[in-house]
Order: structure tokens, then C-alpha cells, then sequence
């Protein structure tokens, strides 16, 4: 063998190795982070840090440095770990596992069966934060999405690819709308993401909000409220990463995290964890970089399918303005409000039309519908300007034709808006039994 040839034989060989140190020792833990002393890793690959003979080893992600140390979040319970503990380099991000198998499963953030189910086939492996899309790659969004819901789609049409905020206080009826959606929406597929729930309200959703008709089609991904707060950002990205799998299929998606709240609090535990300053309310700067990177994945590609994102906000004391509620209103493609005097009115879904918009309605929605609209919010604005004139009995009938027609329309626009969980309404049956009410006729 000539000289070139082993010359050439040695770089192919050291360029299939690994030429870092793989392995490290831990130095402290702070109830949030790890300190190591190596191993050579970068930000985002994961490690295995060692707890003993007979004990799986705890898996923990590199999130940042401090004074040339190694800055590690476990993925897990930190109980047996000690001072000097060998740490190990994986020599690679964390991925989640995608299949169509998966429709109709609840799984964890690492795509591990949670349902006592079979083991799911992994048809390949996904990065949870892959690189941006390309703008080009986009299509218009001018197909309409029915959700079924019929305030909805009659007032503040939705399209395939749009991204959408419910903006809710606690106990407004939040969780409700969101299985209405995921039951009647005309899509192909539906992955849900419950992150920072209590572990009870997990079956609560799918027994009673999603149903067994909603959950054939869906996949769960769920990250409670006692798992680490790594595991349940990294349960948002995991959930979009399923998503765009099933785009990638050509097929229809609506996606639905409940809730970008939560996902915000826990992402604020790991940036002041690591050593981020505090901004508004306590939350990091890395907080507001990663909402739009989060939205951005949804979308309508011209090469593929479509995914529609429906995403909640938990509004703190049912104020509109805290940060991540302003900072994700700027971001979406519109916004539904849930109103808690219309709930404890018995309005349900408690959606305040007034308040929430679609920015695409122009392209989905015909001239007659979008002028439809516009008249159903504006009886409803003048009635409920004058509503504590009305319930008083102070307002004069014949003082105002405006308001006279308000006060005949009301109640019968009203009831269609009203709409049971279980119940379903078209689109085009949702425009026209407001029509009718509008007209005078039999709702």
C-alpha cells in the first residue's frame, strides 16, 4: 500500500471519530442545573450522567457555560447522583420518534406510548428544533378551516395554515373549546399537546373534552405539571415536530398546545436557571426569542400539507396586556377572546366576538359573509353598550331604531351563537341559521 493510500486511509478513519473528550464529571447541582467539568459538548447535545451500578443512568441536556464549566439540565429525578459522578456525551440532540402510528396514542415528550399501549414503530427520527422555513416554501392561505365551532367559522373564519391564540382566563371554558375544535375540525389529522397540566385533567380531556370520535385521529403529547421544566418546553417543540412529519405527508393538521403559558413559565425556570436577567415579570429574554420560532413552524407549504395552530393563553388575573399574552397577540394570524361574564351568563363557548379577530377573514370569506359578520358585531356592540339601560327597564322603546333592532335581534343571534360541546355545525349551515335570525326567521 503506497504512502497516499495510508495517508488517505488514516483521515477517513479519524474523520468517523469523535475527536473531543466524551466524557466529563459532575462538580454541583443546584436543584435546576448541573455543573461538569466537560465533556467537550455544544449547547443542545445531550449527555448521560451516571448514578450508579444499578441504576439507569439520568438523561440531561448542555444548556449553556459559566466560568468555563459545563451547564446541565436533567431530563429526570437527580436522586443517587453524586459529587464526581462520570458524565458521558451522546454525540447528539434530542429527536423524537415519528410514525403514523402514533395516531391515536397518547405519548410522552420523547414519544414514548404513555396509554399502556403497544410500543410504537418508529417509521424515522426527527430534530425537535430543526432549521427555519424557508419563506418561499410557503402558500397562501386562502383555503377555509371549519372548526365546527359555529361563532367561529360564521363570524371569524379560519384558514388551513393559520396560527390562532384562545386568550383565557382560568375556568372560562378554555379546555372546552379547544376538544370542540379537535373533535369537529375537517382535518386529517389533530396533535394535541397538554403541557403543564395537572395529571387529572390529562383524562378529563380525552375522556370527556376530545371523546373517543375526536381521539381516533388525534395524537396526545403530554408533559404535566410535576415533570421537569426542560421536558416541558422541549414537549412544545417535540408536538411540532410530529406535526410537520404528518405535513410532510401531504395531509392536513390542526395543532393545539395547551398552553404557551406554561410553556413560557418553564422556559423561564431554565433561562434564569442559567444565568438569564430578568425582564418583564420575571421572564428571560430566550422567552420572547423562542415564541416566534415556535409559531413560525406552522404553516401551508407548496410542497406538502398544512398545518393550522391553535394555540391557548392562559391570561394571568384575566389580564390582556401581561407580556407573553401582548408578545404572542403580535405574533398570531388572530386572536379568540373567552369572556368570563359571558360564561357566568351561560354563553357558552364564551367567546367575546368584539373582542377577537381573524386577520385572514378577507380571504376566505366572501364579500356577503365578511358584511354578515360585520352587522352580528354590530348589534351585538349596541346592545351591549346599553345593556345595563336595558336590564333596568330605563330604555324607552322607539328612542333609538338602532337600538330597537338590537333589542329584537339579540336574543335569537344569541342562541345560535350558543353551541353544546357534543354538537357540530357546518360552516355554510352555522352563515345560514345567522342569517335567518338576522331576517326575522326561525333559528
Amino acid at each position: 500500500m503506497t504512502a497516499q493510500a495510508l495517508l488517505e486511509r488514516y483521515v477517513h478513519g479519524l474523520s468517523r471519530r469523535r475527536l473531543t473528550i466524551d466524557s466529563g464529571r459532575l462538580l454541583g447541582f443546584n436543584g435546576l442545573v448541573v455543573e461538569a467539568e466537560g465533556p467537550d459538548v455544544k449547547v443542545g447535545e445531550l449527555c448521560d450522567i451516571e448514578t450508579g451500578v444499578s441504576s439507569p443512568p439520568v438523561r440531561a441536556e448542555a444548556v449553556g457555560f459559566r466560568d468555563g464549566r459545563l451547564l446541565l439540565m436533567p431530563f429526570g429525578h437527580m436522586r443517587g447522583v453524586s459529587v464526581g459522578a462520570r458524565i458521558r456525551a451522546l454525540g447528539r440532540s434530542l429527536r423524537i420518534p415519528v410514525s403514523r402510528e402514533m395516531i391515536g396514542r397518547v405519548v410522552d415528550a420523547f414519544g414514548e406510548p404513555l396509554d399502556g399501549g403497544a410500543p410504537i414503530a418508529a417509521e424515522s427520527y426527527r430534530d425537535v428544533q430543526p432549521a427555519p422555513i424557508n419563506p418561499l416554501r410557503r402558500a397562501p392561505l386562502d383555503d377555509a378551516l371549519e372548526t365546527g365551532v359555529c361563532a367561529v367559522d360564521a363570524v371569524m373564519p379560519l384558514a388551513k395554515g393559520q396560527r390562532v391564540g384562545i386568550f383565557a382566563g382560568s375556568g372560562v371554558g378554555k379546555s372546552t373549546l379547544l376538544g370542540m375544535m379537535a373533535r369537529h375540525v375537517r382535518a386529517d389529522v389533530v396533535v394535541v399537546a397538554l403541557i403543564g397540566e395537572r395529571g387529572r385533567e390529562v383524562g378529563d380531556f380525552l375522556e370527556e373534552a376530545l371523546g373517543a370520535q375526536g381521539r381516533k385521529r388525534s395524537v396526545m403529547l403530554v408533559a404535566t405539571a410535576d415533570q421537569p421544566a426542560l421536558v416541558r418546553t422541549h414537549a412544545v417543540h417535540a408536538a411540532h415536530a410530529v406535526a410537520e412529519y404528518f405535513r410532510e405527508q401531504g395531509l392536513d393538521v390542526l395543532l393545539m398546545v395547551d398552553s404557551m403559558t406554561r410553556f413560557a413559565m418553564a422556559q423561564r425556570e431554565v433561562g434564569l436557571a442559567v444565568g438569564e436577567p430578568p425582564t418583564s415579570r420575571g421572564y428571560p429574554p430566550s422567552v420572547f426569542n423562542l415564541l416566534p420560532q415556535i409559531l413560525e413552524r406552522g404553516g401551508r407549504l407548496r410542497d406538502g400539507g398544512s398545518i393550522s395552530g391553535i394555540y391557548s393563553v392562559l391570561v394571568e388575573g384575566d389580564d390582556m396586556n401581561e407580556p407573553v399574552a401582548d408578545h404572542m397577540r403580535a405574533i398570531l394570524d388572530g386572536h379568540v377572546v373567552l369572556s368570563r361574564e359571558l360564561a357566568a351568563r351561560g354563553q357558552l363557548p364564551a367567546i367575546d366576538l368584539l373582542s377577537s379577530v381573524s386577520r385572514l377573514v378577507s380571504r376566505v370569506a366572501t364579500r356577503e359573509e365578511r358584511a354578515l359578520a360585520t352587522r352580528i358585531k354590530a348589534i351585538i356592540s349596541t346592545y351591549e353598550t346599553s345593556r345595563d339601560l336595558i336590564d333596568m327597564g330605563a330604555y324607552q322603546a322607539g328612542s333609538n331604531p338602532v337600538l330597537d333592532e338590537a333589542i329584537a335581534l339579540y336574543p335569537a343571534l344569541i342562541e345560535c351563537l350558543r353551541q353544546l360541546p357534543e354538537h357540530s355545525s357546518s360552516r355554510g349551515d352555522s352563515i345560514a341559521r345567522l342569517r335567518a335570525a338576522l331576517e326575522g326567521g326561525v333559528v
